[in-house]
């Protein structure tokens, strides 16, 4: 708790030289988010050498997040912080997953030799200038982009470092671009230089410290939305997305259509330098090379009552693997096969998915929900054959205390299962994650 009571004495100090704009304080929030998480890895066969084949840690995070509003006048400025801690509940050498002490942590906490540390705590401050409807910000981001997407799958969120402007100048159309130097991952509290999978490898990997971005949405009707963004990483990809969401009321309930492109291609030393090759199929001769990966999709989700039921298909064509920034230590995608543990984005991968959702709010249980996905890809180009096979299935149970004196408190229960046929050094898995959550609003 030291550490998290440093964060807030940091805050207010950080606030401190605006105390005299009313609308800074007015419009200012802080809220404290806590959350118990447990999990454990139960892998079925070898896989990856010097890996523990059942992994399990448990944990308490604290997250303390402070928004200012403005000061008064025609440009406004502000200051947000967040303020993170993760303890250590229960861990050992043998059930960390990270039995040499790598650079990139375990399962949920960073490294101490072959251990978890007892704690660790992140810091963030972010500076923020607002002009009519644009707003600048400064220093500690979480993005939730189709370029780059924010993880808050562990104990702690992940979180960047850089600058992004957004602007809502016109009607329906919202801009955004910005510039990310560094990244701070769920199980660290270090930031760390930027790279893909291939080339992460802390001690002779390769990174970068400049992902650009830019891109945004326009709103065609109330229920018509297209988008296109771009991200390039310096020395490794550059990636065009365009998307398209449409909401069409069938009889007494709603379709939702979400369309997706990902067009992603090599760029600078990606091009020539083997250091900078990222994993994917390329004619069989090795599992590495430069970014190569066309990737379509499309989402249907039918709402009725409760009930939520869904279909999808993804194809991710192209000599390499779907690239997106990854340390080595976790992250997420824009993809609508993102799951718990696979991403289903390998170089030939044709992917299916049935999903059905409840909200027991129709069943007069308010606050309780349940949902089931089913993904399986085949058709994936490996240097020894062109029809591997994955499949993955994620079951969530979740409730959320309505009323009474645990109002707001939230429990959630996760299971995923991944079997594959012929993907080497990939692994067989069953997880479990039991997720506690409560949130307390400061002012």
């Amino acid at each position: 708790m030291q550490k998290l009571n440093l964060a807030v004495a940091i805050t207010m100090a950080a606030l401190t030289p605006y105390v005299s704009a009313a609308s800074f304080i007015s419009d200012s929030k802080a809220t404290l988010k806590a959350r118990n998480f447990y999990i454990n890895q139960d892998n079925r066969d070898s896989g990856t050498p010097n890996n523990n084949n059942y992994q399990a840690e448990w944990g308490q995070g604290f997250i303390l997040d402070v928004t200012s509003g403005y000061t008064d006048g025609v440009v406004g400025f502000g200051v947000d912080a967040i303020g993170m801690l993760g303890v250590r509940l229960d861990s050992s050498s043998a059930k960390h997953g990270n039995p040499t002490g790598g650079a990139y942590g375990g399962i949920m906490f960073p490294s101490e030799g072959d251990h978890a540390v007892d704690e660790f705590s992140n810091m963030g401050l972010t500076a923020k200038i607002k002009l009519s409807n644009t707003e600048l910000k400064l220093g500690t981001l979480m993005p939730k982009l189709p370029v780059v997407f924010s993880n808050d799958g562990r104990l702690l969120p992940q979180t960047w470092q850089g600058g992004q402007i957004t602007a809502a100048e016109i009607k329906d159309l919202a801009l955004v671009a910005g510039q990310i130097e560094q990244v701070k991952g769920r199980n660290s509290s270090n930031n760390e230089n930027l790279s893909v999978t291939g080339a992460n490898n802390p001690q002779t990997g390769r990174f970068s410290n400049k992902f650009n971005y830019a891109g945004g949405e326009y709103k065609l009707t109330k229920d018509l939305t297209a988008q296109y963004y771009y991200g390039s990483l310096e020395n490794f990809y550059k990636q065009h997305f365009l998307g398209l969401t449409y909401n069409l009321e069938i009889g007494p309930g709603v379709l939702k259509s979400d369309l997706r492109y990902f067009k992603s291609q090599d760029s600078g030393h990606n091009e020539t330098d083997p250091a900078y090759f990222t994993t994917g199929y390329y004619g069989g001769r090795t599992i590495k090379g430069e970014v190569d990966n066309n990737l379509y999709s499309g989402l249907f989700l039918y709402t009725l009552g409760g009930h939520t039921l869904g279909a999808g298909y993804q194809a991710s064509n192209g000599d390499s693997d779907f690239p997106w920034l990854n340390q080595g230590d976790g992250g997420s995608t824009y993809l609508i096969t993102d799951s718990l543990i696979q991403k289903f984005g390998r170089p030939g991968e044709k992917t299916w998915q049935a999903r059905y959702a409840y909200d027991f709010a129709a069943a007069g249980l308010p606050g309780a929900t349940a949902s089931v996905v089913y993904l399986k890809g085949d058709g994936i180009n490996t240097p020894d054959t062109s029809n591997a096979s994955e499949w993955e299935r994620d079951i969530t149970l979740a409730y959320v205390v309505q009323g009474g004196p645990l109002k707001g408190v939230g429990l959630m229960l996760r299971n995923a299962t991944v079997r594959n046929s012929n993907l080497p050094t990939v692994r067989e898995q069953d997880e479990y994650r039991v997720i506690l959550t409560y949130q307390l609003a400061l002012f």
